[in-house]
């Protein structure tokens, strides 16, 4: 890890801003990251296996601030590290994976709006993409030919060279029109045409509402929809393998709004929707694609609702009887299940908050390690049971305590922890019925 002298003020400040929220920053969190070492190394392996042209299909399970968020943002830089393309989004009662009126291609359009690399980090990064593409084909060209871009047969020559790819992409499912698209876009490109680049990018995006329009536009005869929007993915998967990135990495969070839809049968669409997206990883049907969904244990194994109520979701992602008993976690299993961080390890995440926090605002004194301790028993203290606490509740409350005692220099931890103004976010499982279908919820 980076010593904290080292965090840029850009950094620091959106670690501070974000934790202070109670939100999982996008940046910075290898200078907070504690534990997690033996699920991140499984993660990790599975971008080695992606990039080599395999598939990838994690579920990571934790209850609400256990740190499923933090994990695929920390997943997420990683990939973009090593040169990957990454699309993130959160299940929303407006996003699905299946489902009319929109539904299931609003998540499409959300993951090509978050679409990100190592160059373009907080998403839009699909022209950017595409325009990387061709100056490096049109490099390639002119060491291999010789010519000018403003030579004769010089943009002859670089279409040779995107058509070589599409048509890699063209003898796919559905890989047709996508193909013809993207050509679209090199002749907007070439002609300096901006309006038939635009509506090649709006296409790829999946904004076309109707068929005629998207004809009108680019000549092609199919839009992108909540029917075939996942076959997209996997065409964009390969794609920008072909182009020289390593694949492409989709995260989806939040999918506990699957098991609150209140329709049986809509549900069971979604899950069969995600089943589809599984046995197309597992069964290596699908090349240069990662994809990882963020979950709570309700929505897993709630045997109602939750996956478990459907026989071929509970067969694929019950824990191995083996490694149950063992008290051990499957490194092949497609279920990553958070622990809670150890007491050592949460000490460790407050002395790094601490550090940031210093650095921030050029502070001079630090809290001890007693502090910290004495900080902690309060916290578990009035909660209760240890083995509740989370790290999303604690950080939260440690960052509202070292904004409080920046700002009233003559308070102490002890006087602030001790006071009854002090009042730490109670657990979620003390305050709700488990088997409640808002169990995971608070207000």
């Amino acid at each position: 890890m980076a010593t904290s002298s080292k965090i840029p003020k850009r950094i620091s400040t959106a670690l501070i801003n974000a934790l202070s929220a109670g939100v999982v920053p996008r940046v910075g969190l290898d200078h907070i990251a504690v534990g997690r070492e033996r699920e991140m190394q499984v993660l990790l392996q599975d971008l080695d296996n992606i990039a080599g042209g395999g598939a990838g299909f994690r579920f990571v399970i934790g209850r609400y601030g256990a740190g499923k968020s933090f994990t695929l943002q920390l997943v997420r830089n990683h990939a973009m590290e090593k040169g990957f393309v990454v699309a993130d989004a959160d299940i929303t009662p407006e996003r699905r994976l299946a489902g009319g009126n929109g539904a299931g291609v609003a998540t499409y359009r959300e993951l090509m709006k978050n679409l990100s690399t190592k160059s373009r980090p907080d998403g839009g990064a699909l022209s950017t993409i595409l325009e990387r593409w061709i100056a490096g084909i049109q490099t390639q060209v002119v060491q291999e030919s010789g010519k000018k871009p403003a030579d004769e047969g010089f943009d002859d020559l670089v279409e040779d060279k995107i058509r070589e790819v599409t048509k890699d992409v063209a003898d796919l499912v559905n890989g047709f029109e996508f193909a013809n698209v993207i050509i679209a876009y090199w002749n907007g490109y070439r002609t300096d045409n901006d309006a038939r680049k635009e509506a090649a990018l709006r296409w790829l995006r999946g904004e076309f509402a109707t068929k005629t329009e998207a004809k009108a536009a680019l000549g092609v005869r199919v839009i992108i929809d909540d029917e075939n929007w996942y076959d997209y993915v996997k065409l964009f998967a390969r794609f920008v393998w072909d182009i020289g990135y390593k694949g492409l990495l989709v995260m989806l969070d939040e999918v506990i709004h699957l098991y609150k839809i209140s329709t049986s049968v809509s549900r069971q669409n979604n899950y069969d929707k995600l089943l589809a997206m599984f046995n197309d990883a597992m069964q290596g049907r699908v090349t240069y694609l990662g994809l990882l969904i963020g979950g709570t244990p309700q929505f897993l194994e709630d045997p109602r609702r939750g996956l478990y109520s459907d026989p071929a979701w509970q067969r694929r992602t019950s824990q191995s009887r083996f490694a149950s008993k063992a008290g051990l976690q499957e490194a092949n299993g497609p279920v990553i299940r958070l622990e809670p961080l150890t007491r050592d390890e949460i000490l460790t995440l407050l002395d790094r908050l601490v550090q940031v926090h210093m650095t921030h605002y050029s502070l001079k004194q630090s809290l001890t390690k007693a502090e910290l301790e004495e900080f902690l028993h309060v916290i578990v203290s009035r909660l209760g049971a240890e083995a509740l606490l989370t790290p999303g509740e604690i950080v939260r409350d440690f960052m509202s305590v070292l904004n409080i005692l920046h700002q009233n220099p003559q308070m102490t931890l002890r006087q602030l922890i001790q006071s009854t103004n002090f009042q730490p976010a109670k657990p979620l499982d003390a305050q709700v019925d488990e088997d409640s279908e808002y169990a995971e919820f608070t207000v």
